[in-house]
């Protein structure tokens, strides 16, 4: 009987593949999350009348709330007409509307099986989150352009230089960006559209009204200012608020740096509680 001897595999060629540089490393990053506010803004261009049509409840708090209430004195500050007082307020009441349902958008897909597809490809999740707040940032900045245009013609006055308005336009984005992170976290720890609509009433208003949106924090009782104090709407009124309106706290590094590290804060909550509650 012939013996056979344990023959000896061929080498093997492994070819090693180089670590990616940090610089291309972070192209790859920035070009998925670029990919994903692609995604979102192809849904929002097959519909640009929502957008025109979200426009319509800013100007009715301007316009309408503004002109009823601007005889009351104390709500805003001395020296400054109401309405220019309102501005910064009902654009931040804007932006906060527009991202805090945008989590939305996640529980529709996920019913449809989109989300599962996104999932399994090689992108990390924080890409995921901040292409969708970025798209959310672009459709806020959008809609405080058409709002400060139809300000501009009403003749409300304003501080009208382009180096302001590009200040206040980053942060309508920044502010857009933290509250549809926030929205995004609701959406992934609940499981129908019901239950985020309900979550997302039950915070809009305590936002809205607990800020400086439509009065000054002077006017508040204590424990209210305090709960203002933890709020971001808060901040980014303030920022508005002294870029356009050249009024209120002088602290416009301390706002950003709030808005920035409550942003970071939001988006590695949403990029963590993501992948848990949707899969």
């Amino acid at each position: 009987m012939r013996s056979t001897a344990p023959v000896a595999p061929p080498d093997v060629l492994v070819e090693e593949v180089a670590p990616l540089t940090l610089a291309q490393a972070s192209s790859n990053y920035l070009g998925a999350v670029a990919s994903m506010v692609q995604a979102e803004l192809h849904r929002v261009r097959r519909e640009p009348s929502v957008l025109v049509a979200r426009t319509a409840q800013p100007l009715l708090w301007l316009l309408v709330f503004g002109s009823a209430v601007s005889r009351v004195r104390g709500l805003g500050l001395e020296g400054v007409p109401y309405k220019a007082f309102l501005v910064p307020g009902v654009l931040a009441q804007s932006v906060m509307f527009v991202a805090i349902f945008s989590g939305l958008a996640i529980i529709w897909e996920r019913d449809l099986g989109i989300t599962q597809r996104v999932l399994v490809a090689p992108v990390p999740r924080s890409a995921i989150i901040l292409g969708k707040a970025a798209s959310t940032a672009m459709r806020a900045v959008v809609l405080s352009c058409l709002v400060l245009a139809v300000v501009a013609v009403a003749g409300i006055p304003l501080e009208w230089s382009p180096l302001r308005l590009v200040g206040a336009l980053l942060a309508v984005a920044m502010g857009a960006i933290l509250l549809s992170a926030l929205s995004m976290i609701i959406a992934s720890a609940v499981k129908t559209r019901e239950q985020f609509m309900g979550l997302g009433q039950l915070i809009t208003l305590p936002l809205l009204f607990a800020s400086n949106a439509l009065y000054s924090v002077s006017i508040m009782p204590g424990w209210l200012q305090a709960v203002a104090k933890a709020n971001p709407l808060t901040y980014q009124v303030e920022v508005l608020r002294r870029l356009l309106v050249g009024v209120g706290p002088n602290r416009l590094l301390l706002d950003a740096a709030v808005l920035i590290g409550g942003t970071v804060i939001a988006v590695a909550v949403a990029s963590w509680t993501f992948p848990r509650r949707v899969m």
